[in-house]
């Protein structure tokens, strides 16, 4: 248990690490059952050894079909436990059909299905839209899998004052909601402004909110808590976003799904030919309370993990959202008078998509540099170091189109951009007349 606990420390990312600790001790009472009857201590204790440590070497070979971020201490302290063990097998050689005999009944043992009585916790299932009852084997490279039974839907269960309970568990606060202004916003499809005015959301934007972040002790309770009640108060009144999930996992609803919220400013986005530009009517806005910094590492706690998870499903469900209408905000921000991406870096690297049952937006071509040639500056690259994927991709596919027409890179990239500056008019003389009535008021 020393050695699994090693390793575990040793992997980084909060969604491998629990697939990993699941898949090293979901076979432990099988094994328990078999060595159990041995009649030698010593020669059971060499077993539960021999099979725990051969069962973590397999693991880091190929986990999952992953490659395990695991640290050195970690490596060297499966290699510590293998080399006791080449010791402990000189002295238990006497032994040795007596040790193949179960050895074959534990490989037999570790083959069978296992039931899920008789698994270790899972982590929070990764929801897919639609939801499909029983459990579902996993993509390569996506969520991890589930056990136990999965509602064939997401629906309210509960309802009482101040909160909602739904079948997958999610809850979701509603204390602290506020009205908005109606949803009300056009896009432009097949390069012209569709006529045709949307009121429901159409996707949803990954936030964090850069506020305070206390550590996540008890000696800080009262910090925690009124950190976050502080922040509900301020984002309710600016009607910032609609959900906040704290440190705890808690979901609150800030403004209604029906209304807008002030969330992502000037921003970009396309999906299946159309193009969406200032994302606060189209868009829903998620936000985690936490500081993103830069993304070195994942900035969320394990309960905003499945939290984000719940909520993601729920809404997708609700409005029908597609997986690639699910994006983070950094992917999304734009400086439109100086024609940059990243004036909001939140989530520009980091967000975890394929935990989530979600497309991996970083590699899709970035619209705001594909369509209307944006760039980037030096301090953006002092936080990133490099792009994200889908900027490389959006860059060569722009000069592509340049070299098919017979024209310069440069010269193809100002036209897009003033194309940009005409739409972005176009749609605010659309936004301002008539006025947007506010709900419920």
């Amino acid at each position: 248990m020393r050695t699994v606990d090693a390793v575990g420390r040793g992997i980084e990312d909060p969604v491998l690490k629990l697939r990993f600790l699941r898949t090293s001790l979901k076979n432990y009472r099988r094994r328990d059952e078999v060595i159990g009857r041995v009649p030698w201590p010593s020669l059971r204790r060499f077993l539960y050894q021999w099979f725990t440590v051969g069962g973590l070497q397999r693991l880091l070979r190929n986990p999952l079909a992953v490659s395990l971020p695991v640290r050195g201490r970690a490596r060297r302290s499966l290699r510590l436990a293998q080399g006791a063990l080449v010791l402990t097998a000189a002295s238990v050689a006497a032994t040795a059909g007596g040790l193949t005999l179960f050895a074959m009944r534990l490989f037999r043992a570790e083959e069978a299905p296992v039931m899920a009585a008789d698994a270790a916790p899972a982590p929070p299932a990764a929801a897919v839209v639609p939801v499909a009852a029983g459990t579902t084997e996993p993509e390569p490279g996506g969520p991890p899998e589930t056990l136990g039974q999965r509602p064939a839907g997401i629906w309210q269960v509960e309802k009482g004052d101040g909160w909602e309970l739904y079948s997958n568990g999610l809850r979701i606060e509603t204390g602290y909601a506020v009205l908005g202004d109606k949803r009300r916003y056009r896009v432009f499809d097949q390069d012209v402004l569709s006529p045709e005015t949307f009121d429901r959301p159409v996707g949803i934007l990954f936030h964090t909110s850069e506020s305070d972040v206390w550590p996540l002790e008890p000696g800080f309770n009262e910090n925690l808590r009124g950190s976050t009640h502080r922040l509900l108060r301020y984002l309710a009144r600016e009607k910032t976003y609609h959900y906040l999930i704290d440190r705890f996992g808690r979901v609150y609803r800030v403004v209604e799904d029906e209304a807008k919220a002030n969330h992502a400013g000037h921003s970009v986005w396309q999906d299946e030919g159309r193009v969406y530009l200032n994302l606060n009517h189209a868009f829903l806005g998620v936000s985690f309370e936490t500081r993103w910094e830069g993304g070195r590492a994942l900035p969320i706690t394990e309960a905003q993990f499945g939290s984000g998870k719940n909520l993601t499903a729920w809404l997708r469900q609700r409005w029908d959202i597609a997986p690639s209408m699910c994006v983070a905000h950094g992917l999304t921000s734009v400086n439109p008078r100086r024609h940059l991406i990243g004036h909001h870096l939140d989530w520009a690297r980091g967000f975890p998509f394929a935990s989530f049952g979600l497309p991996d937006a970083y590699s899709r071509p970035a619209p705001s540099v594909a369509l209307f040639g944006f760039g980037y500056d030096s301090d953006f690259l002092k936080v990133l170091g490099e792009p994200w994927s889908g900027v490389f991709h959006a860059e060569r596919a722009l000069e592509s189109e340049a070299a098919r027409l017979g024209r310069s890179a440069d010269d193809l990239r100002r036209d897009k951009r003033a194309l940009y500056d005409r739409w972005l008019q176009e749609q605010a003389r659309v936004d301002d007349s008539p006025r947007v009535p506010t709900l419920g008021g």
